[in-house]
């Protein structure tokens, strides 16, 4: 999967996860996951729908530290199969 297809089903799987009004097609990898709508709390959500909608494992800590879109894609981009 390319950085990319990554980033646009991330987009989805966060306008799923989010109350927020925002044009998800224009979310760019610099923005804040904070800017986005997401607390700590909304974050252990996105976390569990980010692993069911890309089919992965792996531990809330490894995202917690996240604070980018570009450091979520990143991190997808190196735990997803080719």
């Amino acid at each position: 999967m390319t950085r990319k297809e990554i980033l646009v089903k991330l987009r989805h799987v966060m306008k799923q996860a989010s109350q927020e009004h925002i044009d998800w097609n224009t979310v760019i990898e610099d923005a804040t996951i904070e800017s986005l709508g997401f607390d700590s709390l909304s974050m252990l959500d996105l976390i569990y729908d980010i692993q069911q909608e890309f089919d992965i494992e792996f531990e809330a800590e490894e995202l917690v530290s996240i604070n980018r879109v570009s450091e979520m894609v990143t991190f997808l981009e190196k735990n997803t199969s080719p």
